[in-house]
This record gives structure tokens, sequence and C-alpha cells, in this order.
């Protein structure tokens, strides 16, 4: 039977009006679109917690276990809990996980989907993901969605930003991002990791519309043909604006053409618990602060920030942190200090900008990662029993 495509998901009339982004109860706050996002979605089941690694024919349990919304969502999130206008065009299935992201999205992280649209006799891609010694193993099934998103965008909306996986030929060769580039948008490109490892030349031809590169240090290399992370953001920066290459644990290395900055920054030791989407979030940090005109080094320090306080949740797009976390890691880190901890006094110069750029943001709680799919009733901390 053939994949149909439903003009618009049946709950969509409840949406607010583009422009509107309700941020509070009961508030509507106009504001325009910010960032605009396409690509796949998958309902993410993560395990974290292991007492050791899982081997054929052995039950391992685990300490946690969160479900929630994944793939170009974990970005979405991140965006949207920012305080960036996000809007998505993404396919999500009529059966329960995809009507269960739907809502999620829309409701809890107020998410513009007016150009998303369900589909019937297609099911939701769903990745289980095994955080364990600091890294993670995946195990993915689905389908591709029945008709490429991007058309939703033949005439994209208005934007302020775009971000887009080259890596993805798909989005390479859609002309809707280059339309929104021609529009003034900001175009931030990635390209994901190469299983093949051939790292297609064709990635750094694509940049000709982009106005920042991020990838990773190993992808950087791989794309450039050159032997470090420097000499690989070198040769970035001579195909795009901003030049930005992450590389875990050492942090992050950038070049801003533009104003003629660049900058190193050290990552922050945390604890991990799963670092899925952690890329995601540094990138949405980066984004609001190219949109925001922050100096190159304090974009840097607030993605690196952003991304340690994603890994210590669990759930890749609910482990996005909010203004809230930002100003309790904050608050936390100043008392730290007063208290005479040297690694916290060491961060302190570097992050005194957060109380200033937190000013008239949401900072309310955000909700987590939870163990099922769970109502929005339930989020609640305690557990009552149904009679």
């Amino acid at each position: 039977m053939p994949y149909e495509f439903v003009s618009q998901h049946p709950l969509a009339s409840l949406l607010p009006a583009v422009g509107e982004h309700p941020r509070a109860a009961g508030e509507h706050q106009p504001v325009a679109h910010d960032v605009l996002l396409t690509g796949m979605l998958f309902f993410d089941i993560v395990f974290t917690g292991f007492p050791a690694p899982p081997t054929p024919g052995r039950e391992v349990w685990t300490q946690g276990m969160g479900s929630g919304p994944g793939g170009i969502a974990n970005l979405a999130v991140a965006t949207a809990r920012l305080g960036l206008g996000t809007s998505l065009a993404a396919g999500f299935s009529t059966d329960v996980y995809g009507d269960w992201m739907w809502r999620v999205l829309r409701d809890q992280e107020h998410i513009d989907l007016t150009y998303s649209r369900q589909c019937r006799r297609w099911h939701t891609p769903v990745t289980v993901s095994l955080a364990y010694d600091g890294d993670r193993a995946l195990v993915t099934h689905g389908h591709p969605t029945p008709a490429p998103i991007s058309e939703l965008l033949a005439l994209p909306p208005p934007t302020r930003a775009v971000v887009v996986d080259l890596g993805d030929p798909q989005l390479r060769e859609a002309p809707w991002w280059r339309r929104a580039a021609a529009q003034g948008a900001l175009v931030f490109a990635d390209a994901g990791w190469d299983p093949q490892q051939q790292w297609d030349p064709g990635i750094l031809d694509a940049l000709a519309d982009a106005y920042a590169f991020t990838p990773n240090a190993v992808e950087a290399m791989g794309y450039t043909r050159t032997e470090s992370p420097e000499a690989a953001l070198r040769k970035i920066a001579d195909r795009v604006p901003l030049a930005v290459v992450t590389d875990g644990p050492r942090g992050v290395i950038a070049i801003d053409s533009r104003t003629g900055e660049e900058a190193r920054v050290a990552a922050i030791p945390v604890e991990a618990t799963d670092p899925t989407g952690a890329g995601d979030v540094f990138t949405a940090a980066l984004v609001l602060g190219c949109l925001r005109g922050w100096p190159l080094e304090q974009r840097l320090r607030f993605g690196v920030l952003c991304s340690a306080l994603a890994v210590q949740q669990s759930g890749g797009s609910l482990a996005a942190p909010g203004w809230g976390d930002v100003l309790d890691w904050w608050h936390a880190t100043e008392a730290a200090a007063a208290a005479g901890d040297p690694e916290a006094a060491a961060l302190l110069p570097h992050y005194r900008f957060i109380d200033s750029c937190a000013a008239g943001m949401f900072t309310g709680a955000v909700r987590r990662a939870d163990a099922t799919i769970a109502h929005f009733s339930d989020a609640r901390p305690d557990h009552d029993e149904i009679p």
C-alpha cells in the first residue's frame, strides 16, 4: 500500500500563528523565526549506567533509561530551549511515537511545526542508544521518509539562520537552504561522520553559500586531507567566514574571517552520562552567539558550557539545557569559587557574561527524558498509585 502524507497534522489548527512563540503558559510572544531546520526524526531510547558492556548471550540491567525525540529533534529542542524561535520541517508518522513526538515538540518545546507533516502507513524510525565507557553504541531501525521533506520548503519562510547537514545528499542538493541564504540567512553547515571514510571533497565545494562549517576534528582532517585539526581549520577558513573544529574533551578551535578573531577554548571537564546530542547543543549555542553578535571566544565558551551541561543528562534532545540550567551552573560556580575551589575560580573570569546574556530569557525548569512515553500530566515527581 503506498505511503500517504497527511496534508497537515490533525492538531495543527492549535498551533500558534507564525511569529508567535509561547514561552509561558497562556502567553504568546511575537517573535521572528530565528532558525529553520529540516531532517529526519527518530524515537530515541537511551540506556545509561551499565555495570558492564553488553555482550551476546548476557542480559545487563542498567541504572538509567530515557526516551524522547531524536535525530533532527536534538537540534530543534536545543535551539528552542536557548530562546531561539525555531521552525522545523520534518516527517512524523501517524503511529503513537509520531503523535507523541509532535505533541512534545509543539506543546512542550514550543517549536513551530507549520512546515511539518504526518504520514500514514509509515512507521517512526527508532534508535536504541547504549551509553557506556564515555561513548555510545547505536542500534537503529527505520525507513526514509516517503518523500523528501525539503519539498515542503520549496519556498523557505524568512529566517535568520539555517542549519543543514551536507552529509545528507538530499539536503546537500536541496535548493531551499541556498534560497534562504540568498534572502540573508546565515547557513551553519555540518557534514557528519562518513562510515566509509571516503570524505567526499564535494562537501567542501557545497560550502559556497554557507556562513559556517562545524565538523569535529576527525571529519575536518578527512574532508581537508590534512594531518592536524589546526591545519584543517585553516583550510576550512578559506571556504567559509566562520570555521569551527570541535575536538571532544580537548575543546574547540575557530577562526572568524569577518572579524579577524581566532580562538581556542578548552572543554569543561564533567562526568558524562550520555554524549547523545552534545554536538547539536554546541551548534545551537553557537548559532545563538552569532545571531547576538558575541565575540568569538564568548560564542565558543557558551557552546562548550551547554555541551557539558547536556552530557550530564540522558536522552539527547531532552538533555539540552535551558537558560535556567545555565544560570544554575553559573551561580553554583560562583559559590564554589567563593568557597575556595580553584577550578571554579579559574572559570569565573571567562563566564561573567552569562548574567547579562540571560536577562529577559525564560529561566524556568525544562523537562528531562522519561523512561517511557509519559503523559504531560506525569511530569510530577511523585508516584501516585491509581486506586
